[in-house]
């Protein structure tokens, strides 16, 4: 199995000057790598640059700027041109499949926060000091950097990343050879209905609370974002003040990240150490918080389309990260042992549930509100999340049977 390990990092003033180089040199590459594709394109032959070019250009660009660009790791830069080809090749197949292109744009330094160092021993070795107590990771022109290790690392580290967060920075080792760790058994399987009023419903009926991290910082959130409206959003060089504003706001997104993340790890890791057959909702984040298309009126102007309305619901879906949920789900259940089944998700909260003694009746109208379900066929009454756990399970049995 593949598994990816990310560790704090605890630099010294020394080597965290150095760290912002490193990003700010091989932003600076990047950025001329662009330029130089943009340049050829727009001569009259129409010359492609591609990787191979440019990587072979990158000893005499090392060579020209011995200070910068030849202080870094040779195979880190080549990382770094190859993200630029993955964003180009990106964008000539948004354009062949008639979506919108997204031409690659130049990065900011503020922007550029990731390093990547393809091979553990080019340019980067982790546990570089396996002699010491304390874990560090050796990178090119920056040192022994040291590690806040707090689990560990199994597996062959194939790459090694480095990478900015505010003022934090992390090391990211993606390893391979990861052995599995199957947990014993217990007999049990389970549906879940996901939703924004309780994080998630199982099919004995309980309920696991919604943090909405969000929300409950919505209001510190909102000061801090309208404090760094009041400064210019187009300036040349921020002030003191600016930066600090600026560096709030971040702080707070990132808090708020980090405590979703951390439910979402402990919901998952209860799910999958108490059953062995996860069923879910097959689910469409991405098609399920798009805004509503505009209703034009043959008088000139907009008709209502619910968008206020939708944009809350989009808030709380995106606020609850369901897609992140599942993702996680899906990795410890693989490294236990476990089975996770996705269904189809229509009808779920509709239809009336046969291990409820109800009669299998599909309509629209079983779901009077967000929390009830009453059939219309034969009165049966229960928690709508609950009715829809109840047949997640039992699609999931259907698919399990079909498989067996």
């Amino acid at each position: 199995m593949k598994r990816t390990y990310k560790f704090l990092l605890r630099p010294t003033v020394r080597q965290e000057r150095a760290l912002v180089e490193m990003l700010r040199d091989h932003c600076s590459l990047y950025n001329g790598a662009l330029q130089e594709r943009r340049d050829a394109y727009r001569h009259s032959s129409r010359t492609s640059v591609r990787y191979g070019d440019q990587s072979a250009q990158l000893r005499e660009t090392r060579a020209f700027d011995p200070e910068c660009q030849g202080r870094w790791s040779f195979s880190s830069q080549q990382a770094t041109l190859r993200r630029l080809d993955r964003a180009f090749q990106a964008f000539f197949r948004r354009v062949k499949a008639g979506g919108a292109p997204g031409y690659p744009r130049f990065k900011g330094v503020g922007h550029f926060d990731t390093v990547t160092f393809p091979r553990d021993g080019d340019g980067c070795r982790w546990d570089s000091t396996p002699h010491d107590t304390q874990t560090r990771v050796r990178l090119q022109g920056v040192g022994h950097v040291r590690v806040h290790r707090h689990r560990s690392v199994k597996g062959r580290v194939k790459t090694v990343g480095v990478k900015r967060e505010g003022r934090r920075w992390y090391v990211i080792l993606a390893c391979d050879e990861v052995p599995a760790e199957p947990l014993p058994p217990t007999g049990s399987s389970v549906g879940i209905d996901l939703g924004t009023v309780h994080f998630l419903t199982d099919s004995s009926g309980r309920h696991v609370r919604n943090p909405k991290f969000l929300a409950v910082s919505a209001g510190e959130l909102a000061a801090a974002q309208q404090h760094l409206a009041t400064f210019p959003k187009r300036t040349r060089r921020r002030t003191k003040k600016h930066r600090a504003a600026a560096r709030k706001v971040a702080r707070l997104h990132a808090k708020i990240r980090r405590r979703r993340l951390d439910h979402h790890h402990k919901a998952a890791l209860a799910l999958v150490r108490e059953h062995d057959v996860i069923g879910h909702e097959r689910l469409n984040t991405a098609g399920m918080t798009r805004a509503p298309a505009p209703r034009p009126d043959p008088d000139g102007v907009f008709l209502a389309n619910g968008a206020a309305a939708k944009a809350g619901l989009n808030s709380s879906i995106l606020d609850a990260g369901w897609g992140q949920f599942l993702r996680i789900l899906a990795d410890k259940a693989e490294s236990a042992g476990r089975r996770v089944i996705p269904v189809d998700a229509r009808n779920t909260s509709r239809t009336c549930p046969h291990s409820m003694g109800g009669c299998g009746h599909v309509a629209k109208e079983n779901r009077v509100t967000q929390a009830k379900f009453e059939c219309v066929n034969c009165g049966l009454v229960a928690n709508a999340d609950h009715v829809g756990a109840l047949n997640v399970l039992h699609r999931a049995g259907l698919v399990l049977c079909d498989g067996a």
